[in-house]
């Protein structure tokens, strides 16, 4: 038997008077007060999951943002694995109902009271500082486009194979999730496929970055990282940006270290993303706050 699934989110919104809150909900079925999480429908995907249920339990809208991490706990089935995303709350109407009959904006403190499960309560460490981001960079590496030495063309022609057009069908559906705003790409054909679905569903040009395609960042490393933070500062609005192997893990690498984050395994696999979160914690300075790497998506 597979163990039991599920995700949710810590919703926040600032008060009217400029206070941190956060979403605590009463289950009646439990009596308990929790934080909105659901299970996966058949096929779907974790972030999709987590922002359905949000939906379903407290008729909030909201713009998943950096992984809050995965919480464990006995049920008759299993040991129950639980991921979270904190989420901003962009509007909605919470209406009772049999599953939530109550719910309730609070202060994290007062949410730590009232929270009823330990493993709910531990997810709020620290969390005041996750909502001081400023800009939010999606980076991909494009879609499955076979092997190199199999391609007779010019390799920048090189086309997404079946696969990897499926894959740039999820990253399609679950990039929106994150709020992006603007679709960036290196030149090759494969990368701009990955994105181009996405840049039409907003509405929004493919903009070409040849700095962040390998023969550029092979040229000039460190212009094409200036050239990402660049992008998270100018964007309007979460940007995405799709390039290629052998530049995404060294990027990685170079802002968890200049975030003391520690070491990350920044493997990268074909079709998968990495979510940058940044603050501006100084007029000069863009410091990566966390990292939310998934490929379960592309299977």
């Amino acid at each position: 038997m597979l163990a039991p699934i599920a995700a949710g989110a810590v919703i926040w919104q600032r008060s009217s008077s400029g206070d941190f809150e956060i979403v605590v909900i009463h289950r009646p079925r439990y009596d308990d007060w929790s934080l909105p999480k659901g299970k996966p429908r058949a096929g779907e995907l974790l972030p999709v999951t987590a922002v359905r249920e949000v939906a379903e339990e407290t008729g909030q809208g909201i713009t998943l943002g950096p992984r809050l991490g995965t919480t464990h706990y006995p049920v008759p089935a299993g040991e129950k694995a639980v991921h979270y995303w904190l989420a901003a709350a962009t509007g909605g109407t919470f209406s009772p109902g049999d599953e939530v009959d109550e719910l309730r904006w609070l202060p994290v403190p007062k949410a730590l009271d009232l929270l009823s499960h330990p493993h709910d309560r531990a997810l709020l460490d620290g969390i005041d500082g996750l909502t001081e981001i400023t800009a939010t960079v999606l980076l991909v590496r494009h879609g499955d486009a076979g092997e190199r030495k199999e391609w007779s063309g010019d390799d920048a022609l090189r086309p997404l194979t079946a696969a990897g057009r499926r894959q740039a069908g999820v990253l399609r559906a679950l990039l929106p999730l994150f709020g992006a705003q603007q679709v960036y790409s290196a030149p090759p054909l494969r990368c701009q496929q990955t994105v181009e679905g996405l840049a039409a569903d907003l509405a929004v040009p493919i903009i070409t970055e040849p700095l962040l395609s390998e023969d550029g960042y092979q040229t000039d490393p460190a212009a094409s990282l200036q050239r990402l933070l660049d992008i998270a500062t100018e964007a309007d609005g979460p940007a995405v940006v799709c390039s290629q192997g052998k530049v995404i893990p060294d990027l990685v690498g170079k802002l968890a270290e200049a975030a003391d984050l520690g070491p990350l395994d920044v493997r990268t696999a074909k079709g998968s993303y990495w979510a940058l979160f940044f603050n501006n914690s100084s007029p000069a300075t863009l410091a990566a706050l966390r990292t939310d790497y998934y490929d379960d998506a592309v299977g």
